[in-house]
């Protein structure tokens, strides 16, 4: 039977439950908890330092007003990175390789930051649909492209995600199984696939940790125009 190099981004069903679901609540058992004592371990140690360092470069270009964003868009950050990292390990699906939810989670976020601007500053909000300076003949023109690009943002965030990881998952499977193949009939050149696929590995997991980054940056950035 040919299965097709897609069929690792189906969300299939065990014993009932879909595995879309256990791909999403598993990792975060791994993940520890805080805990009240006063001195903690070193991955506790580690853990808070990182979301401090990353939480700081996140919203450096937000106004203070939208600092109170921080908690949802951390929370977001750590659920992005615990979906695409263990969906590199053989055996395991990654939820985020479905469109489907990456826009679920970009269309309410982006339309959360474009509200805020509507609620708080209407009159600035609306202006950044045309450019200052723009000549009379041009005005509904330009005003419906800016348009189309306002709302194509939420479009842009989910397939960026979705297609880094989607590619990146299909480059890997096809080194390994050239691996797999060249493994009988010419062993120097699987060993050199193999150093190949490591390293891709290697890469692809810094990429999964930079996609969920650019995610929240992108937010941020939507946040930071309509404050």
């Amino acid at each position: 039977m040919m299965l097709s190099f897609f069929d690792q981004f189906e969300s299939t069903i065990l014993f009932g439950i879909p595995l879309i679901a256990l791909a999403m609540t598993l990792p975060f058992i791994l993940f520890p908890g805080p805990q009240g004592r006063w001195v903690v371990n070193r991955l506790l140690g580690v853990q808070t330092w990182s979301l401090n360092r990353c939480s700081a470069e996140v919203l450096l270009p937000v106004k203070p007003s939208g600092h109170k964003w921080a908690l949802l868009f951390m929370s977001l950050f750590l659920f992005l990175v615990m979906m695409n990292v263990p969906g590199i390990l053989p055996y395991t699906f990654t939820p985020t390789t479905q469109l489907s939810l990456n826009l679920g989670l970009a269309v309410p976020l982006w339309l959360g930051t474009v509200i805020v601007g509507m609620r708080n500053q209407p009159n600035l909000s609306l202006a950044h649909l045309l450019p200052e300076g723009t000549p009379t003949a041009l005005i509904p023109v330009l005003i419906i492209i800016e348009t189309i690009s306002l709302f194509i943002r939420p479009l842009a965030l989910g397939v960026r995600l979705t297609a880094n990881l989607t590619a990146g998952h299909l480059l890997m499977q096809l080194i390994a199984k050239a691996t797999f193949v060249f493994m009988s009939i010419m062993p120097s050149i699987a060993v050199a696939t193999g150093l190949l696929l490591l390293m891709l590995v290697i890469l692809e997991t810094a990429v999964a940790m930079i996609q969920a980054y650019v995610f929240i940056l992108l937010l941020s950035l939507y946040l930071q125009e309509n404050l």
